[in-house]
């Protein structure tokens, strides 16, 4: 029955694209510009392909929506599916949306086309589809019936974005599907767009990352959640002050969200590796009181081993990436925080 469909490419009005800040100027789905102006590490550079956090977002009468995807890959990894990995997810409905549905695929191959949705009703309906997390995406049409109307989204909250730094856990390892990626669940509780920037195993703190983000315009707050990736204590000592300095020296005054990491199922059996979490997560806080004292009233702390609450340890899939619940639970926590400082 897809043969049936009208397909859209959605890179123009009346779809709107969410999540890649530089898609305007270089037209791929690319988390960070194609043409830096300064060398960015090899692993950021390739994992910017990834293409977490991206949405497209309109409204459509059709009764029917499918999505054909063709990836930079095969799904591989051992402990993160392929619906969270390669899939697109489907969210209807007025902020905050509600899920529908998940493209489920031969994982072997990479390209796929999948329906979405098959309704009773043609009703005028508000679609979000949310990027796969860890893979590229080259191509991706919108099947719709030819009849449908299709409209621009309703407008965000705000105009101004929320711009996430930091780690395989914030890139979305290892969540069953886009959707629960806790940087997209904020966006449909928020009704803001988010630009994800985690880069798995790779968020480390250098210069070159921070004045690249730095360029990104109309930020309602930036967050900073990378203390998993940044080394020994005394690199993180290194890289943190200078990764605030650069985003204060291009954004006077835009809020800096700092998270500390989240706890590990380790943490609890490991007495030393706990008592340098907390020296990380002191010095952290510490650096922010420091500037908060010096004039710097846009800074914000919070301490990410309250993130996951209690039975923290049941909130992974291997004791370190958040499972859907440890996700959600995130969220949770960080909804009214984020909500004080964008609203």
């Amino acid at each position: 029955m897809t043969d049936e469909l009208k397909w859209h490419t959605p890179t123009a009005a009346p779809f709107r694209l969410a999540g890649f800040a530089w898609f305007g100027r270089d037209r791929i789905y690319r988390r960070l510009p194609v043409q830096p102006k300064e060398p960015l590490p090899k692993a950021v550079d390739a994992l910017a392909s990834n293409t977490a956090g991206g949405q497209i977002q309109f409204q459509t009468d059709s009764k029917r929506l499918s999505v054909r995807v063709k990836l930079a890959g095969a799904a591989g990894m051992v402990h993160m599916p392929a619906t969270g990995q390669c899939g697109f997810d489907c969210y209807l409905g007025p902020p905050p949306q509600r899920y529908l549905n998940t493209a489920k695929y031969d994982l072997k191959q990479s390209s796929y086309e999948v329906s979405l949705f098959q309704l009773p009703t043609a009703e005028m309906r508000n679609v979000t589809l949310n990027f796969p997390l860890y893979m590229g995406v080259q191509e991706v049409s919108v099947g719709l019936e030819p009849q449908a109307e299709v409209r621009p989204a309703p407008p965000w909250a705000s105009d101004r974005r929320v711009v996430v730094y930091g780690t395989s856990i914030t890139q979305g390892g290892c969540a069953s599907r886009p959707g629960m990626d806790y940087t997209n669940v904020l966006s449909r509780r928020l009704n803001v767009e988010f630009i994800n920037l985690g880069f798995s195993g790779s968020g480390r703190g250098e210069p070159e990352v921070a004045r690249t983000i730095a360029e990104i315009e109309r930020v309602a707050c930036f967050v900073l959640d990378y203390e998993g990736n940044s080394g020994p204590t005394e690199q993180l000592q290194k890289t943190f002050p200078e990764f605030i300095r650069i985003l204060r020296a291009a954004h006077p005054h835009v809020p800096i969200l700092v998270i500390s990491r989240i706890a590990f199922a380790a943490d609890s059996f490991n007495p030393a590796n706990l008592q340098e979490c907390i020296r990380r997560r002191d010095f952290q806080r510490d650096t922010l009181d420091r500037l908060r004292q010096q004039g710097d009233r846009a800074l914000f702390f919070q301490d990410g081993s309250e993130l996951l609450g209690e039975g923290f340890d049941e909130c992974t899939v291997d004791g370190v990436h958040p499972n859907d619940l440890g996700f959600m639970r995130m969220a949770d926590s960080l909804e009214p925080v984020l909500r004080k400082i964008v609203e």
